[in-house]
């Protein structure tokens, strides 16, 4: 991710201090933070996957009910919704989402996961907060403490959401299936935040328009005639065959799309084989692609699809025995942050930060659920804003050594607790107090 240094708004020192509740939201944040850290801490050492999310969901339901919030369970299988009314005025959404990786950790950490847990279909698999969820859940807690101790100065109804399953991409369709906008108050604007490991820690970015990338997920299996590994004349050889379909797909965005046009096409997964002397009879590609329009997502599939096939007939397979290519029926869209309440946050971050930690980012080609929620009927405006979560002074050593930092879904990254997370409580709460009516 790019980062834009440029001053947001002009700052005077004594805007820092302009709104009334600021005091009090810093006196509640710096009260709080050993709880919320310990919290964090627990969350990161028990990680669950997606819609398997049972005991982060009960910790979310049990410190938000015992605020004082109508809390419902089992949205959308394990999400939760908690409600809070404060008189007459907006109803905003606040969104966190719960879910972790099927990733080993190996930061070192004290509070590492260790984790082997179930996946949805039953799967063991090691487990890890390598996307900040865990933090994206205690900053939600967080923010439902500080804005309870500041109620005096927001008037509306506050609707808070732990969402599970953002990492498949499932977890926003199926609380909004299961009667988000329905059973519950309706937002006039929902609002969430992503910690990003490429950013420093306590950094605040915002950006207007399209954020995310539209996501495809893509399988392809690739058929062949097995046998002997020491006689491969007498098989078609899948393994190689998808070698051969793997370096091909690569041609797409280098060579069909206009140069300048985003767009990726990444293979995640190749799985082929049973042992070294057998060729199997067939081998499994899992792909995600990513794009900002739909023309180009339907070409990316167009032509992974063509190349599959035809690579397949150079090879001499027949006809029965071509790769089976599948794309996953939901895509996950293109995330577009609505300009007027983006320029509304980024306003009130300029009042609340200084401008050392403030800036905008590029789009980022990653995926994110979260624009579901602006994708219904209602049309409702939307906007994600980022919380930078490594040490500055690991990103700058990094920059001067010209080596990669662990960042996102790496097995070796996790946010700093301090100051991410204080960054993190005091944004969502400065904007919600800007979002919600004025007492």
């Amino acid at each position: 991710m790019k980062l834009r240094l440029a001053l947001l708004l002009p700052l005077a020192a004594a805007a820092l201090s302009a709104h009334p509740a600021r005091e009090l939201v810093e006196r509640t944040v710096a009260a709080e933070y050993p709880s919320l850290e310990a919290i964090y801490r627990d969350l990161h050492a028990n990680p669950e996957l997606s819609f398997m999310e049972t005991r982060t969901a009960g910790i979310v339901a049990a410190e938000l009910r015992r605020l004082g919030f109508t809390v419902t369970e089992k949205v959308g299988h394990t999400g939760v919704v908690a409600v809070l009314e404060n008189g007459a005025g907006p109803t905003l959404l606040i969104r966190a989402d719960m879910d972790a990786l099927p990733v080993k950790e190996d930061t070192g950490l004290p509070y590492a996961s260790r984790a082997v847990v179930k996946d949805i279909a039953g799967k063991d698999q090691p487990a890890m907060h390598a996307c900040a969820h865990d933090a994206h859940v205690t900053g939600l807690i967080g923010t439902a403490r500080t804005l309870l101790a500041a109620r005096a100065h927001w008037s509306g109804t506050l609707v808070l959401v732990a969402q599970p399953a953002e990492e498949i991409g499932a977890g926003a369709r199926a609380m909004l299936g299961d009667g988000l906008f329905t059973k519950f108050p309706t937002p006039d604007h929902v609002i969430a935040l992503h910690v990003g490991g490429d950013l420093p820690a306590g950094f605040v970015a915002t950006l207007e328009g399209p954020s995310y990338a539209n996501v495809d997920s893509v399988d392809i299996v690739v058929r062949g005639i097995g046998g002997h590994g020491a006689r491969p004349h007498s098989t078609r050889d899948p393994v190689v065959l998808s070698a051969q379909i793997v370096l091909a797909l690569q041609t797409i965005v280098a060579r069909e799309l206009k140069p300048g046009t985003p767009a990726v096409v990444t293979i995640g997964a190749l799985h082929a084989g049973t042992k070294r002397n057998i060729i199997p009879a067939e081998a499994r590609l899992e792909l995600t692609l990513r794009s900002y329009d739909e023309e180009v997502a339907n070409h990316l599939i167009a032509s992974i699809k063509r190349i599959a096939e035809h690579t397949a007939r150079a090879a001499g397979l027949p006809d029965d025995l071509l790769p089976v290519v599948t794309v996953a029926e939901e895509r996950t869209p293109l995330t577009y942050n609505d300009p007027a309440l983006t320029r509304r946050l980024a306003a009130t971050f300029a009042h609340w930060f200084p401008a050392n930690q403030l800036g905008t980012v590029e789009p980022a080609t990653y995926g994110e659920d979260f624009s579901q929620y602006g994708r219904t009927t209602h049309r409702v405006p939307i906007s994600i804003f980022w919380i930078g979560g490594t040490d500055p002074e690991q990103l700058a050593a990094g920059r001067r050594a010209g080596k990669l930092v662990p960042s996102n879904h790496s097995n070796f990254w996790a946010p700093v607790p301090e100051p991410t997370l204080k960054a993190s409580i005091t944004a969502m709460t400065a904007a919600a107090l800007e979002l919600l009516g004025r007492k």
